[in-house]
């Protein structure tokens, strides 16, 4: 996947970064200045309209969840897991696959393969892994090291360029002990969310069609004469032509909308699932429960999930709830000197202020 050329996620390692052949959105942090926006955009003819679907992919929500392990990368609303787990990540060595994700260049595209289904587990992820030919993992990963400066001269990255047969067990071998050690205890909850979020959007699209989902799907996606447009990020245009759209839904992958558009992906939307802001609300006990009893259960998720500036439309997507109740929740928060609302370009984006942040951080 590709940072730049495909729709790419991005991440430093236990020093580096990466992930498949996708171009990803900056986080809103980075989106503050007044340059203009610029846009992927995937258009639809009558054949794409029928050919649309959804899937889930547990490999790459395992690579999502590496990639949030790295220092540089903000783990949002993940940061419960994250602190739970932080024993297990201690006693992996994580750097292969960290050093093959950039935060702006190419991750192999093998180890994440494009889901075949809905239903697809972790094994049958893992397997078409371990079955790529050695020629294409040399190939990716000689041209994923490309993109990091100074990656291929050093011990790991002169490992990855060797045998690839070798390689590709150790690759396979690190993304089963993360799945197991990482992911896979907390799976039945993360794709509780996945499902729920495809019965939510499935319902969507029968109520009221292509306009009616890709309306709702997530804040930064338009939907306009046939075309799908993701708002920020690379500028990337495509003619689908009879190829469909996978759409993906990912808890993993929090914080932005990725877009997939090269082979041997089908056309791909990855997109944060709805309500993926309250995923780990009971995941270490209760120690927000003062917060939950001053101000409020909702208003306190809101406070708490608020780990970078996020609009009224991210929010309510962000922990499945009505814009109009998140607004009403936000102005309380705003008027009792919690956030801080502030204008960016047509948008008003909220933070916390320094008295949500202590409020918040109390509960630690």
């Amino acid at each position: 996947m590709r940072a730049a050329g495909r729709l790419a996620l991005a991440h430093p390692g236990k020093s580096l970064d990466s992930t498949p052949l996708i171009r990803s959105q900056p986080n809103l942090s980075d989106l503050c200045g007044e340059e203009p926006a610029i846009t992927a955009t995937l258009r639809f003819s009558t054949a794409d309209l029928l050919r649309c679907r959804f899937a889930i992919s547990p490999a790459f929500e395992t690579l999502s969840a590496i990639r949030l392990t790295l220092p540089a990368e903000s783990p949002g609303q993940h940061r419960r897991w994250l602190d739970a787990v932080a024993g297990q990540v201690a006693g992996i060595d994580l750097r292969p696959i960290t050093l093959l994700q950039p935060r702006r260049g190419y991750t192999p595209d093998f180890l994440a393969p494009p889901p075949a289904g809905p239903l697809a587990t972790f094994e049958d992820d893992l397997a078409r892994i371990a079955d790529t030919p050695p020629s294409q993992v040399a190939a990716e990963i000689a041209r994923s090291l490309h993109d990091t400066p100074g990656a291929a001269d050093s011990e790991i990255g002169r490992y990855l360029l060797g045998d690839p047969v070798g390689v590709l067990a150790t690759l396979t071998g690190l993304i089963r002990t993360a799945w197991h050690q990482l992911v896979e205890p907390r799976w039945p909850r993360v794709r509780a969310l996945l499902d729920a979020d495809v019965g939510f959007q499935t319902r969507r699209l029968a109520e009221g069609g292509l306009d009616r989902l890709f309306a709702e799907l997530h804040p930064t996606l338009r939907w306009h004469d046939n075309t799908l447009i993701r708002e920020y990020g690379d500028d990337d245009h495509r003619d689908l032509a009879g190829a469909g759209l996978v759409l993906m839904p990912s808890a993993f992958k929090w914080d932005q909308v990725v877009v997939v558009m090269d082979e041997p992906w089908q056309p791909t939307v990855i997109y944060p699932a709805r309500g993926s802001g309250t995923l780990w609300q009971q995941l270490s006990g209760t120690p927000d429960a003062a917060l939950r009893r001053l101000i409020g259960r909702t208003r306190a998720a809101l406070l708490i999930g608020l780990t970078e500036p996020a609009t009224t439309t991210t929010l309510a997507h962000r922990h499945a709830l009505a814009p109009a109740t998140v607004s009403e929740h936000l102005t309380v928060l705003r008027d009792a000197g919690f956030i801080i609302g502030e204008r960016h370009r047509h948008e008003i984006r909220y933070r916390r202020s320094a008295l949500g942040t202590a409020a918040v951080d109390r509960q630690s």
